[in-house]
């Protein structure tokens, strides 16, 4: 479904990626892991047109979607819940999601339509029904992904790349996310980045490594999850014991 090949990109004169292939198959979640300055949200930039790749292809749905923009990579269905979940701070929970019914399409969407999909983002957000008249900007940490996640799934995404959805949450709260990342797998493709390595690891499919914007280790998720360079690299252990 999503194909990248040989994908370089950067800033500037500073090049980040450096020929970085992988691809998303339907129904599957693909984690990449790496540490900071490795790549990882650049490769989601490239991807989804925000800056533009010096080099390679991105392929999704059959199609050549490299160095289009933005606005219309999202409404081929390739949608970013972006780090920092980035919602409109001044307007209500429901006024995010409708701007992603109204804008994030590529055709615009009956009003059932839009009821039918409002009403599966607060069945699986039950408390952003709840908060649904509420300022985006006065939400807690979780709420506020909850919401970034829900206005993603109204532009009927045919797959979701998220940028590291755990960041700054509380524990209790990064269970539920990754809770709703393994459940949202049955509806779509996810495309996860991710430095909760132990986390993506247990909910996804497969995985890749970056290091300095080259894809060094790629994977199952479950043989990732024992090798000795992701357990003491990513997972903080090393043949079985915890690091200092």
């Amino acid at each position: 479904m999503l194909t990248i090949n040989d994908l370089r990109a950067g800033y500037g004169r500073n090049q980040v990626l450096r020929g970085i292939s992988l691809s998303v198959q339907p129904g599957e979640v693909v984690t990449v892991l790496g540490a900071n300055g490795a790549g990882k949200t650049t490769l989601l930039k490239a991807i989804c047109g925000l800056i533009q790749p010096e080099k390679g292809t991105v392929s999704f749905a059959g199609q050549d979607v490299t160095g289009k923009p933005a606005h219309e990579i999202v409404r081929s269905g390739l949608c970013l819940v972006p780090e920092g979940r980035q919602t409109f701070a001044g307007l209500t929970v429901l006024d995010n999601l409708m701007l992603a019914a109204q804008y994030g399409r590529s055709t615009r969407a009956t009003p059932d339509e839009v009821s039918r999909d409002l009403a599966s983002v607060f069945e699986l957000f039950p408390r952003l029904r709840e908060r649904q008249s509420q300022r985006a900007g006065t939400l807690s940490g979780g709420e506020g992904q909850m919401l970034a996640i829900g206005r993603a799934l109204m532009c009927r995404p045919r797959l979701l790349m998220m940028d590291e959805p755990s960041l700054g949450l509380a524990p209790k709260v990064v269970q539920e996310i990754f809770a709703i990342i393994r459940d949202l797998r049955q509806k779509v493709p996810v495309l996860l980045v991710e430095q909760n390595a132990h986390a993506a690891l247990t909910v996804s499919d497969r995985g890749a490594v970056l290091e300095t914007g080259h894809v060094v280790l790629a994977g199952p998720s479950r043989e990732l999850l024992v090798d000795p360079r992701v357990r003491e690299h990513y997972l903080g252990t090393a043949g079985g014991r915890h690091q200092a």
